[in-house]
């Protein structure tokens, strides 16, 4: 017995190790998404607020970022609880794959102004901002048809006025989304969403 025991565990652990790291690092919890297609993978709870008064919070605003850092890693930032900082969202470059971080009733940490955060929500884009090859077609389109999503849920209009970048944010050091981010393809694809 104990020794297929052993076999078992060894099974499941070469099992595990086919599994791609991005993959094993997101994986999803009892919460459930707000947005249908993505993936629950939850910020450290250190790393977000929880308001008191949830229906309360009025969201007019649409932060877009991007997170100097690869897809998992970004995940694995907000999973730490000394980071103090969190999206409401993650947006893979390779496939636009999206992984949902804070849930949309409640504050992530990602504007580095709390009014900003409170009425606001943040969404990561794997990459670089002087790295165009990370701003790709997949990424832009199902960021937009998040961002087109958030904006439905709350009320937000699709424009430049209320889809906005991490450098607007008053006060924001700042340079995300960078001068490569195509505002003008992106706002097009979200109004088409």
């Amino acid at each position: 017995m104990h020794r297929r025991r052993l076999l078992q565990g060894a099974a499941a652990t070469a099992a595990v190790a086919l599994v791609p790291a991005s993959a094993r690092a997101v994986t999803p919890s009892a919460a459930v998404a707000d947005h249908p297609t993505a993936l629950w993978a939850s910020a450290h709870a250190a790393n977000y607020t929880v308001p008191a008064h949830p229906s309360e919070r009025r969201v007019d605003r649409v932060i877009i970022h991007v997170a100097q850092q690869l897809f998992t890693p970004t995940i694995g930032i907000f999973r730490d609880p000394a980071k103090q900082v969190s999206a409401h969202y993650v947006v893979r470059s390779g496939d636009g794959h999206v992984a949902q971080c804070v849930r949309e009733k409640d504050i992530a940490w990602h504007a580095g102004n709390w009014d900003v955060n409170t009425r606001s929500i943040g969404i990561e884009h794997e990459g670089w901002v002087d790295r165009p090859e990370f701003f790709t077609d997949v990424m832009y389109r199902r960021s937009a048809l998040l961002t087109a999503a958030i904006c439905a849920r709350h009320g937000i209009p699709k424009d430049r006025a209320h889809i906005t970048g991490h450098h607007e944010v008053p006060g924001s050091d700042h340079t995300d989304p960078g001068v490569l981010w195509n505002w003008d393809r992106y706002l097009r694809l979200v109004n088409l969403a």
